[in-house]
């Protein structure tokens, strides 16, 4: 391990983490916006629902360097634009929580839909203030899901040519230096436990009314 070379090279290291961790995290917000209001049209559709949660979860199982290629044609962009990049992963993050939002709406009792439309609630605000609110914790477990997943994926945009930790691996593997690869595991790993962490936060913040464990 060359901690010299590290030093040399921290503020491109640092750069590299900078747009992993955009990459990693902005197409699970966008996906996320998306799958809310067609998880809950999915919800709603109960007899169809296994089937158009099946369609979503083969959009997942499309390999990612495949869809980082076929983009550019369809966008009308260049292959090394980082946009191809955040819309392959929204794709993925939004067929993986589409299916997450629909079974969280599934956990709210009938009990509680139904005090709720007894009180005066509308639909919109039975939606708002009380069916998405208490699906916060299992939309959370699958945000877990779809954000440490999304720092593994990108890691594969480096083969196009989009700067991120992937780059370390292609940089060492080209010198034959272990150097930039042990330290893009590391950093990958470290990233993932950090927004894992961050995802956790947030979800016990905005269901507060759940008794904490331990």
């Amino acid at each position: 391990m060359r901690f010299d070379w590290l030093w040399s090279q921290h503020d491109t290291i640092l750069q590299l983490l900078l747009w992993h961790s955009y990459l990693s995290v902005v197409p699970v917000l966008v996906g996320l916006a998306l799958a809310i209001p067609v998880g809950w049209c999915v919800n709603r559709l109960s007899s169809l629902k296994s089937f158009i949660t099946n369609i979503f979860g083969l959009l997942y199982t499309i390999p990612s360097l495949a869809l980082f290629v076929l983009l550019p044609p369809l966008l009308g962009t260049q292959i090394l634009d980082p946009v191809n990049v955040l819309v392959a992963l929204t794709v993925y993050s939004f067929a993986l929580l589409v299916r997450i939002v629909s079974d969280g709406l599934d956990s709210v009792s009938p009990e509680t839909r139904q005090a709720a439309s007894a009180i005066g609630y509308t639909p919109a605000q039975q939606f708002f203030q009380v069916n998405l609110p208490l699906s916060v914790p299992v939309i959370g477990a699958g945000m877990r899901v779809a954000i440490v997943s999304n720092v593994s994926i990108v890691a594969v945009a480096a083969l196009i040519g989009t700067p991120q930790l992937g780059s370390l691996f292609t940089q060492g593997f080209q010198l034959q230096f272990l150097t930039p690869i042990i330290a893009g595991i590391v950093l990958s790993i470290l990233l993932a436990l950090l927004l894992d962490r961050l995802v956790v936060f947030a979800t016990r913040r905005l269901s507060h009314w759940q008794p904490q464990r331990g």
